[in-house]
Order: C-alpha cells, then structure tokens, then sequence
C-alpha cells in the first residue's frame, strides 16, 4: 500500500537524522492533511501540526482542526499577523506578490523553530504537479526535510487522501495557498490540477501528442522558468585563487 510505503520511509528518515519525530504545517487543504496523517502513522505520537494563520481566512482553521481532531495530532497555534504586519512596516514598499511571499517564509522560520526545539524534522506538503512547476514559495513552503508528496502528482494525493480518511470537506474544498483571500491553486496557474496533471505526465513519457498545443506550452514554460526553485543554489567556481 502507497501510505505504508511513504510512511515507512518518512521513519527513515527521521532515524536517519537522529530525530525524534515530524512537525507539519496544517493549511487545513489536503496535501498538509495527507502529510500529517501520514506522519503519524510513521512516528506515531511524535507529530506535531502547527497552525499558522496570518490574516488567514477563519475557515482555514477549523478545516486543520478537523483533521487534527479527526485523527488526535497534536496541534499548537501561532498567530503570525503581528510579526507580518511588523515586518511589513519595516520594509520598503514592494508587490503584492513580494507582500503575500512573506507570508510562507514566515511559516517556514516558525516550523524550523518549533522542529529544533524538540529535534523533529519539518516535513514539506508539496507535492509533484507544484514542484514541477514551481507553484511554491521559494525559501517558504518549499523549504523543508523531507518531502513525502514530493512524487505523487495532485491528482494522485487525492486519491491517497480518500485512502486515509481524510474528511471529505477537506477533499472536496478548492485547492489555496491563502495567500490573499479568495485564492486558488487553479485560479492563480490559470490551469485545473487535471489538465496540469495529464501534461505533465505526457512530458515525463516523452510523448506529448495527445496535449493541447497552447496548454503543453503554457506548462512547458512554467516548468523551465521555476528550474531554480528545484535545484541547490549554484556555486561559483573559481579557475585560480
């Protein structure tokens, strides 16, 4: 079974580092919900999910407290809008986008805090359709331990979610970062999780006949424009010193 096989591995790699167990971020979306289920079946009672809401919808919250209830994690909330709007005043004026990136980087500094002080690894929620098209924040959400949705694409998480037992308002509601209120995953890619899904795996087969010209671009520049949020940062090498 797929939950047994990622399971197993995050224990791996949990003994592998020396630690003790797994902190997750809970959006209350379904890839996060997935992670945490899956992190508790890998290490049992050492996991914590982390609650982060930064001017968040409300509704964010009761969705990861559903699953957290759902499935007894333990749960710790830290409210992030003062240090957000304190930092925003100290910043010279930027983008919107430069605003809402602040807000996962913020995520991803508060997880690593929590995971060093009980020797946890953080476990990332992105999965393979985002990694693959760089729909995530640099530094922010894409900065973890261990990615155990990092091969499955959405589609695919979907299925593994009905699998688990994962409630169905947490399956069934509209994928978002919550980056800005009324914001999709689809809405903001200007694609549904299904045709990205179907592309990229034609891409991947070598075989993109059956694609829709327009939509195998629009993917195919996606993918090669986010090629530096997939690799380490390059590292200039000197011919003499």
């Amino acid at each position: 079974m797929l939950a047994t096989q990622i399971a197993q591995w995050m224990a791996e790699r949990v003994r592998a580092a020396g630690a003790r167990g797994i902190v997750v971020g809970l959006s209350g979306g379904v890839d996060s919900s997935v992670v945490a289920v899956l992190a508790q079946r890998a290490v049992g009672e050492n996991v914590l999910g982390v609650l982060m809401p930064c001017h968040s919808q409300p509704v964010d919250g009761e969705y990861a407290r559903l699953l957290a209830d759902a499935f007894s994690i333990e749960t710790v909330t830290v409210d992030l809008g003062p240090a957000y709007d304190a930092l925003i005043a100290a910043l010279p004026p930027g983008s919107e986008l430069a605003q809402a990136n602040l807000k996962p980087r913020l995520r991803m500094a508060t997880l690593y805090f929590l995971a060093n002080a009980r020797n946890y690894l953080v476990a990332g929620t992105g999965n393979k359709s985002e990694l693959m098209v760089g729909y995530f924040t640099k530094w922010g959400d894409g900065g973890c331990d261990l990615l155990p949705l990092g091969g499955l694409y959405k589609t695919h998480v979907w299925d593994l979610a009905c699998e688990l037992g994962i409630p169905e308002e947490i399956i069934s509601r509209p994928p978002t970062a919550g980056l800005w209120p009324g914001q999709t995953d689809e809405g903001e890619m200007g694609i549904t999780y299904a045709e990205l899904d179907a592309t990229l795996a034609a891409i991947e087969r070598g075989d993109t006949s059956s694609c829709n010209p327009a939509t195998l671009a629009k993917v195919q520049a996606m993918v090669e424009r986010s090629a530096h949020k997939r690799a380490l940062p390059p590292i200039f090498t000197p011919t003499q010193l």
